[in-house]
């Protein structure tokens, strides 16, 4: 939509070589690939964005139909140094313009375009929790050896693939891109665009079963990417997942297995007072230690995942320990940060499920405190089943003694439950060193306003 975030790519530069040139297209080579009209003084673009306040200069400006008009905003993006656009209107005289019948679907095309200037070494990343953390991991590690790209944030669907693909620096060597859908055909649909030659599935869970209709469903749609990986790649499965295990029968390209057990695990897994988890990790190529830099023990599923795809990419062992060990996460997962009178708060308030929750919950547990609470909010999505399972995790809480104070959501069935951030917040009472706190919901509840306050 048009208020979304500029660039869906991010690069992390491997040394002074390293170039954020974003390749060229020149406007006939895009009314070719998107089957529009141009017009107007020729122009070359590089680079594409969707929202006006963040143009650059040389970009293409793509005005999406969403809640708003992107339209409207053409002339604002021209302002800011926007080189062209697409319109499904007339274009503005005297500017450079592709008109198309649909400017969705000619990034779908411009995206696909790209791809053919980009190396076959793009990793396509899906699962019902955990895909951004493994994004975030694995960009980092291959980045130690090689020139990355990587969707930023949570870029993960139609538009932030293709915006990823458009945005990746000329010289790119890698490519890290999330996946997310909410029905059968999404992931396909990516994939078609973004042809990716390595796929990693990270979970199969109750999230978007509302859309999907049942979580067998949900394992159909995931494992459309598997189904999507050349004969000559390599798919990385969760085998500590049952569902995610199944895949392997989907594809005729080399598997390999993390988790418990499989051919990548983790050994003597330890983490420190601050929730970094440490461990030994044992490989085909070796085994090596690795300290990571994140919070919580279930990032270790995350880090094997990435590691995997990481030496089949050829990234030496040493350099995935140093890359996973460097590694941060994308804003508000599991971020532990300090209130100004002591307090620990650990802000994990991106997303929720009844998988993720119980996750943090027992993280939260493992802080020391003298009193663990959770601010929690609705855990969106999860159809017929949402109220048991809100239940579930309001049960949970109260067996790792954790209070609950819940914002809008009375489901959880324990604790006290308020209307509004503000509220939540008094109920909390006064906060010192020897409090620790839980934020975590679903993006619709907008929790992240309580750890802000908090934190002050």
């Amino acid at each position: 939509m048009p208020g979304c975030c500029l660039c869906g790519a991010w690069m992390v530069p491997t040394g002074p070589a390293a170039r954020l040139r974003v390749v060229e297209l020149t406007v006939a080579e895009v009314a070719a690939a998107t089957r529009g009209e141009a017009s107007g003084p020729p122009a070359t673009v590089s680079g594409v964005c969707i929202d006006s306040r963040l143009a650059g200069t040389g970009q293409l400006f793509v005005p999406l139909v969403a809640e708003r008009d992107g339209h409207d905003f053409i002339p604002a993006a021209l302002e800011a140094g926007a080189t062209a656009y697409l319109t499904e209107r007339e274009p503005v005289e005297g500017t450079t313009a592709v008109r198309v019948d649909d400017t969705m679907q000619a990034l779908t095309r411009l995206g696909a375009v790209a791809r053919d200037r980009l190396p076959d070494a793009v990793t396509g990343i899906t699962g019902s929790v955990g895909k951004t953390s493994v994004k975030d991991l694995l960009a980092a590690t291959l980045a130690t050896t090689f020139r990355t790209a990587a969707s930023e944030k949570s870029f993960n669907n139609e538009i932030g693939v293709p915006l990823t693909l458009l945005n990746a620096a000329d010289d790119t060597e890698r490519v890290v891109l999330e996946m997310g859908a909410r029905g059968i055909g999404h992931i396909r649909l990516l994939c078609d665009v973004a042809r990716p030659t390595v796929a990693i599935v990270t979970m199969v869970a109750e999230v978007h079963t509302s859309e999907f209709g049942s979580i067998e469903e949900v394992a159909k749609g995931k494992g459309e990417l598997v189904e999507a990986i050349p004969v000559d790649g390599h798919v990385i499965l969760n085998g500590s997942d049952a569902r995610v295990r199944a895949m392997a029968s989907r594809t005729d390209a080399q598997v390999l297995t993390y988790g418990v057990t499989g051919d990548v695990v983790a050994q003597r897994v330890d983490v420190d007072e601050h929730l970094r988890p440490r461990f030994r990790l044992s490989s085909p190529w070796g085994t090596v230690d690795v300290q990571l830099a994140v919070h919580g023990v279930h990032q270790v599923g995350n880090a094997l995942a990435a590691a995997a795809a990481a030496l089949v990419q050829d990234v030496p062992l040493e350099a995935v320990a140093e890359g996973l060990g460097a590694a941060g996460l994308s804003p508000w997962r599991m971020e532990l940060g300090r209130t100004p009178t002591g307090a620990t708060i650990l802000n994990d308030s991106y997303n929720s499920n009844p998988t993720a929750l119980a996750a943090a919950l027992h993280s939260l547990a493992a802080l020391e405190a003298d009193r663990h609470v959770a601010v929690l909010g609705v855990m969106a999505e999860l159809g017929a089943s949402s109220d048991a399972r809100h239940a579930e995790m309001g049960e949970l809480a109260e067996e790792l003694g954790i209070e609950v104070v819940s914002v809008d959501c009375p489901a959880y069935g324990v604790g006290t439950d308020v209307s509004t951030v503000e509220a939540a917040v008094e109920a909390l009472g006064a906060l010192g060193a020897g409090d620790a706190v839980l934020v975590k919901a679903s993006r619709s509840a907008g929790l992240e306003r309580v750890a802000t306050l908090l934190l002050g």
